[in-house]
């Protein structure tokens, strides 16, 4: 601990934010770096705590506290404070394989975790991971290091993913020989079509991956298991198969007129709206989708904002989003104490961005669709909208939200984005592989954290767990790659 008094001499600073009105101008990252002078201010306000929370991980109130990685958290940032960034840098490789991803889409959970957030503000230690990665970028220290020897063994990776990638990273430079099998014209997955640009800039991710090639990695794109290419084939040609396809199979909303045109899953429009900016090389912006257009989100979560932040800049007429639950607390109930995550109220870009555009919040709680009417060419015009409320159920007990009688309202509504989460895997390739589910649609390991049903097949990331963050997917695809090494030598030191 370099300054014993830092979080009392400091106050916590994050990066410069562009206003909101400047930034939807286009798709790029908006965040404006501190300078590593100010940064390590920042990493002096971590108080080394006895029991570090931030790197724990733990489940507390049902939900995740602190980094599943388990990052050093106080140890990373005492090196930022002492300016020790190749240190840092070293220190923060040993439990993260890629930290420029987290730094940008991560919730930071660490940072709620913090023990300064019990009472002040916590540490910035999201951003002091940022200035490590980047400095070591641009100092030339990440560099690929390919295996001096090669095993024989080889792996199929099914999915470009955060999973998929950190586990590939580790078993490859274990020497094993390491192909990545992606369904999409690029790689990536969910950091590639589900984030959007201003969110994490696709460079970020061709970057890395310009390493992991050089590192002795293989991909093949457009190469769609289990209905192009016979999962079969992967099995006769490769000794162990990890599966790390993602949670997308999308949760839909059933009501009347959900057949209209103009309604789509938040993840395909956003994989769509990236896509045209990639083929444009960002020269063309895809307006035609949503200009001058009434968009309704449907759903509260980090896809719902992104689908926010990403209709306004592509010249939305109004964006309103749908929140089923009600409005949280704007501060930390007696039943929600630290260091479990807050469950608090938060806007996000996207919200921001709707306040500044058209002078309020655009998000509605308590409320669902009833009803999609459509015009007489079959497109979405108008949502009728339902508020609801809390009820017990009488035949299980549980507290369900139904709708309120009487309540019903109908706005316009040209582009309908469902954000309402994911029900697991996609069927087409559990049944390809054989691989046994669970009762929501994951694939199921029941003897082996990471192997399936059938033998030499592993899961990864939230194929397996189940909708989740993408911090949470690297640790899947970290802990993956030790439970494959092991089935393929008998031992493992990943």
């Amino acid at each position: 601990m370099g300054k014993p008094t830092g979080f009392i001499d400091y106050q916590r600073e994050t990066a410069q934010v562009l206003p909101p009105k400047e930034r939807i101008r286009n798709f790029k990252e908006f965040r404006i770096p501190l300078s590593q002078e100010k940064q390590k201010l920042q990493g002096a306000r971590c108080m080394s705590c006895g029991v570090p929370f931030c790197q724990s991980g733990s489940t507390l109130g049902g939900m995740t506290s602190g980094c599943p990685l388990h990052n050093l958290v106080p140890e990373t940032n005492d090196l930022v404070y002492h300016g020790n960034w190749k240190q840092a840098y070293a220190r923060l490789s040993k439990t993260h394989s890629f930290p420029e991803f987290t730094c940008r889409v991560c919730p930071a959970l660490c940072e709620a975790a913090c023990t300064c957030n019990l009472y002040d503000e916590p540490v910035a230690t999201k951003e002091n991971e940022k200035a490590i990665i980047e400095t070591a970028f641009f100092s030339g220290w990440v560099t690929p290091q390919p295996p001096k020897v090669r095993t024989g063994k080889s792996i199929a990776i099914v999915g470009s993913g955060p999973s998929g990638l950190a586990a590939a990273q580790l078993l490859n430079r274990r020497g094993h020989d390491v192909t990545i099998y992606e369904r999409s014209d690029r790689l990536g997955g969910l950091l590639r079509y589900g984030i959007p640009n201003m969110k994490l800039e696709k460079s970020v991710i061709d970057r890395r991956l310009a390493i992991l090639e050089a590192e002795g990695i293989k991909f093949i794109t457009n190469a769609n298991i289990g209905k192009d290419i016979p999962a079969e084939d992967l099995k006769n040609r490769y000794d162990r198969i990890l599966l790390c396809c993602g949670a997308s199979n999308p949760r839909d909303i059933k009501v009347p007129g959900r057949e209209s045109e103009g309604i789509f899953f938040a993840v395909d429009f956003l994989g769509m709206v990236t896509k045209r900016l990639l083929d444009s090389d960002f020269e063309k912006l895809p307006d035609e989708m949503v200009r001058k257009k009434h968009v309704i989100v449907i759903g509260g979560g980090d896809t719902g904002n992104d689908c926010v932040g990403t209709s306004i800049r592509l010249g939305a007429a109004s964006v309103t989003q749908l929140e089923m639950m009600p409005c949280p607390p704007a501060e930390r109930t007696a039943s929600n104490p630290w260091p479990q995550w807050p469950r608090v109220l938060k806007t996000d870009y996207g919200q921001e961005e709707a306040i500044a555009v058209f002078g309020q919040d655009p998000r509605i709680y308590q409320t669902t669709v009833k009803e999609f009417l459509a015009d007489q060419n079959g497109h979405v015009k108008e949502a009728v909208l339902v508020k609801l409320q809390s009820a017990k159920d009488e035949n299980t007990g549980r507290m369900n939200m139904v709708p309120v009688e009487g309540s019903e309202q109908t706005i316009p509504a040209d582009l309908v984005l469902i954000a309402a989460g994911f029900l697991g895997s996609q069927k087409y390739v559990t049944e390809a592989f054989g691989v046994a589910t669970d009762a929501r649609s994951n694939v199921a390991t029941p003897d082996n954290p990471y192997e399936t049903s059938i033998p030499g097949v592993f899961a990864a990331g939230d194929m397996r767990r189940g909708q989740s963050l993408v911090v949470w997917a690297i640790q899947e695809g970290r802990e993956a790659a030790k439970a494959v090494d092991q089935s393929l030598m008998g031992y493992t030191y990943l």
